[in-house]
């Protein structure tokens, strides 16, 4: 009896033009986020996203990589919306068709942190270019992300405006996410950049200093993309779409704001700034 009811309606589906799709696909709803281990580490997306998935029934799956990676898995329409803070590569990104309705959601800074003693001598430093000068002038290291990552963008700028950087062994190319190479830099007394959030979650782990911050060149912003659901098939555009518009209406940026391990804000919401 129940086959042949089942039978009725995919006829009655059929003679009335309307389509039938099994009640299990009907509530799979799951959206697709890459972003960047600093959302991840910082704790910021399990404070953020319960909220969002209760008001829309949406389950976020969170795949946390450096910004090129998540970008990339954009492209390979391996997630439906992204969450980065590499601006240049938003916009290539964007301009080449992978992605649409951009919107800032959210800034930090990055921080130059390094070992208590300080053997380059910059702690108090605000001006980024001098003290990665010192760094390079001084036998002492440098863990690099070496991943592509919004960090690794920005450290890489500083280089080259520089001039030079750490040679040989003082210049460790690490391939890995923020709180991996703060851990690396703790144990091998190196210094790196890194976004002041993740520095946060990490400082009590280990034991780095910030010595160098509040250079305008430090200002470090996020903006979020929806994959282009005419690039894939099956992208879910709608959940996208939904999220872009929670995270950055007056809930969501309040909720940013609201944000405060240990007491210390660690994002500013920027959406419509």
């Amino acid at each position: 009896m129940q086959r042949r009811l089942f039978s009725i309606a995919l006829v009655l589906g059929s003679t009335l033009g309307m389509s039938y799709a099994p009640a299990q696909a009907q509530d799979a709803k799951v959206l697709r986020l890459s972003t960047t281990t600093s959302t991840e580490n910082s704790g910021l997306l399990a404070y953020l996203l319960p909220s969002f998935e209760q008001k829309y029934g949406i389950k976020v799956k969170v795949i946390s990589v450096g910004t090129g990676k998540a970008l990339e898995l954009g492209k390979n329409g391996d997630v439906d919306v992204t969450l980065v803070h590499a601006r240049q590569l938003e916009d290539k990104f964007v301009a080449e068709g992978w992605g649409i309705d951009r919107h800032d959601v959210m800034y930090n800074d990055f921080i130059v942190v390094g070992p208590t003693s300080d053997p380059a001598g910059v702690k108090g430093m605000h001006d980024v270019l001098g003290a990665f000068k010192k760094i390079a002038s001084t036998n002492v290291k440098f863990i690099s992300r070496g991943d592509n990552s919004g960090t690794d963008v920005m450290e890489k700028a500083y280089w080259k405006e520089v001039g030079t950087r750490p040679q040989g062994a003082n210049y460790v190319s690490a391939g890995l996410g923020m709180g991996e190479v703060l851990n690396m830099a703790a144990e091998m007394n190196a210094y790196t950049l890194t976004d002041r959030a993740t520095y946060g979650a990490y400082k009590a782990k280990t034991g780095l200093a910030i010595v160098v911050e509040g250079d305008k060149r430090m200002f470090n912003p996020y903006g979020i993309i929806a994959v282009n659901p005419e690039k894939h098939k099956g992208i879910n555009y709608k959940g996208a779409t939904q999220l872009i518009e929670w995270i950055t209406s007056p809930e969501g940026q309040a909720k940013i704001a609201a944000f405060k391990p240990a007491g210390e804000q660690l994002f500013f919401p920027s959406a419509g700034k």
